[in-house]
């Protein structure tokens, strides 16, 4: 039997119309979350992954859209939740990419960048916080990154962002330590940081480097050079940690920041 630990509560998960997020937000749908899916893409997209959640447990599940670059949407976003239902976990998943040398960065992607994943976050935890503590239980998850705890060339906004999303965890950790109690299950707020993870984006990465072999073959080719265990992480296997940290059992797991990185952080 499914143990739906989070029967009766409402989670937000940014950028959960695929990949990481998506698989996030079903782990919560397996423990009875209601589900605020948030992200890109067309209807279809939308709707597809409405019905993954669904499918997954969740007793009922919605979207909520908003450009993350823009405050006021995200606080019009926040708002439209807490009238359907107050969250009581967060995700914040939401991110983009581009790599660049410091010196030929545009300053446009610079921006949208820091704005998408790093402010982002603190719009979404200034509103959600507040309530969590009120009620006794809150969890925050922040989708960190390797890049949060190491550094690689040409991703500075990216590195700066994930960086930074680290020590606002830490922050907002220490200031929401003591609301709650343990049975209550109290508030946290956590940071995953994955290194390579399986997601269809990076199949042409992998496929390049087959060089004649099997996939197998190109997965270790692709990670050999930063991930000793030369193995991918599944985004399921991501959700399934998110789903932890939510658990009762876990509230006094807070300001913490977990690599799943196969030891890339460890050398």
């Amino acid at each position: 039997m499914t143990d739906t630990f989070l029967s009766g509560r409402t989670a937000l998960v940014t950028g959960s119309t695929s990949g990481i997020g998506l698989a996030i937000a079903c782990s919560l749908a397996e423990a009875g979350a209601r589900i605020a899916v948030n992200g890109l893409g067309d209807q279809a997209q939308v709707d597809a992954a409405l019905d993954a959640v669904r499918k997954a447990g969740s007793e009922d599940a919605r979207h909520f859209n908003a450009d993350l670059r823009d405050p006021d949407a995200i606080a019009a976003m926040m708002a439209g939740i807490d009238a359907w239902s107050p969250i009581d976990v967060l995700v914040n998943n939401a991110g983009i990419q581009h790599t660049a040398s410091l010196a030929e960065m545009p300053v446009g992607k610079w921006n949208d960048i820091i704005a998408i994943n790093l402010s982002a976050a603190f719009h979404t935890m200034r509103a959600a916080l507040p309530g969590m503590a009120a009620r006794g239980y809150g969890r925050v998850v922040n989708i960190a990154s390797v890049h949060g705890l190491v550094a690689s060339k040409e991703k500075a906004p990216y590195v700066a962002a994930k960086h930074g999303i680290v020590g606002l965890s830490k922050v907002a950790a220490l200031e929401y330590a003591a609301a709650g109690s343990r049975d209550s299950g109290g508030v946290t707020v956590n940071c995953i940081c994955p290194g390579w993870v399986e997601t269809p984006l990076i199949e042409p990465q992998i496929e390049a480097r087959r060089n004649g072999g099997s996939r197998d073959d190109g997965v270790r080719a692709l990670v050999a050079e930063k991930q000793p265990s030369l193995r991918m992480t599944l985004p399921a296997e991501i959700g399934a940690l998110a789903a932890w940290l939510c658990r009762r059992e876990a509230h006094n797991v807070t300001g913490a920041s977990f690599p799943v990185d196969g030891g890339w952080t460890t050398q």
